[in-house]
């Protein structure tokens, strides 16, 4: 576990008055592997302050993908409101710098309104393009990803990463040729600018996020039990109707299994059952196998983030570690 560490035992005064009154008001992001928890823990939290929930989560964004996206329920979110949820149809884009322009907007105006902004969810590259910036790429461009996809369509993924091998050897180094998204992307720069898309990324950017900035990370010490409760969300999904909400989506016209969208782990796995390409008695074992990739992902990019304070979800509740929380905002507001 990284050595980051907060006083769990300190006092806390529970306050809602706590509210964003100066400018040092911080703005404060919880994330955290799926499954730790971090729903409950925002949801705990906006009991205790007056602040705004931002989600970070490029599944949930899409409407008409809850079950496989862990959306909180109509009756959660009435409760709790979240932004940046069910804003897009699973067929429309919706890049990083779409994000982190929603993202400002939405904090700007929290602060406007005397409220703390805390940004919620588990897509680190949401997390990186705010904390880094973002490279000065092109806007998505409809024709040209038609035409990659036509491509990818008839000669295969594999060989669309040989192309880009051939343009950005650094690039193709780190993108896995069965990672469309991120090499559709790669190929649309280059055809776009006739620049790498590494070139681009290698300029100077500046942070989206800027000032005092609270870093909660949810990480389990427990990584059986994170695989276990992994496994158990997976089976409750299937049972709550995934497999029913993939073919929902699949008879809809516009939306094909290899869009953003229905890439995204666990609809990525029904699609593959759906089409015949996995027997259907391996969909839960493979479904529960790429989420625990995908957590094990977002606890690298996690030990690798600075002044992250971590808490660990399996070992204290969730009341305290909002408590905590609730103190460490207000020390942050004291300076």
């Amino acid at each position: 576990m990284p050595n980051w560490t907060h006083d769990l035992n300190a006092g806390v005064e529970l306050d809602k008055a706590i509210s964003c009154k100066s400018d040092s008001c911080p703005t404060v992001l919880i994330l955290g592997p799926t499954a730790s928890g971090k729903t409950a823990v925002a949801t705990e939290l906006n009991q205790l302050l007056n602040c705004r929930l931002i989600s970070v989560d490029s599944t949930q964004i899409y409407k008409r993908m809850d079950i496989g996206s862990a959306k909180p329920s109509t009756e959660e979110l009435q409760r709790t409101p979240h932004a940046l949820i069910d804003i897009r149809e699973p067929w429309e884009t919706y890049s990083a710098a779409d994000f982190c322009a929603d993202a400002k907007r939405l904090i700007e105006e929290a602060k406007a309104a005397q409220q703390i902004p805390v940004l919620v969810g588990g897509t680190m590259m949401y997390f990186r393009s705010l904390i880094d910036g973002l490279a000065k790429l092109p806007p998505a461009d409809a024709d040209v990803r038609a035409e990659i996809l036509a491509q990818a369509s008839r000669l295969g993924w594999r060989a669309l990463h040989e192309q880009l091998a051939r343009i950005d050897p650094v690039a193709a180094a780190r993108i896995h040729p069965n990672d469309p998204q991120r090499l559709q992307r790669a190929l649309e720069v280059y055809r776009l600018t006739g620049e790498s898309i590494t070139s681009r990324q290698r300029d100077p950017v500046e942070p989206v996020l800027q000032g005092n900035i609270v870093k909660i990370g949810l990480f389990p010490d427990d990584r059986a039990r994170l695989h276990a409760v992994i496994g158990e969300r997976f089976d409750q999904m299937l049972a709550d109707g995934l497999v029913g909400e993939v073919e929902a989506l699949s008879s809809f016209d516009e939306i094909q299994r290899d869009l953003p969208s229905q890439r995204s782990v666990g609809y990525r796995q029904v699609w593959d059952v759906l089409s015949g390409d996995q027997p259907d008695k391996e969909l839960a074992d493979r479904g529960k196998a790429a989420t625990r990739q995908l957590a094990k992902r977002q606890l690298t990019w996690m030990r690798s983030m600075d002044e992250l304070v971590v808490y660990d979800p399996y070992s204290m509740p969730v009341a305290q570690i909002a408590q905590t929380v609730v103190q460490l905002i207000d020390e942050r507001l004291s300076f």
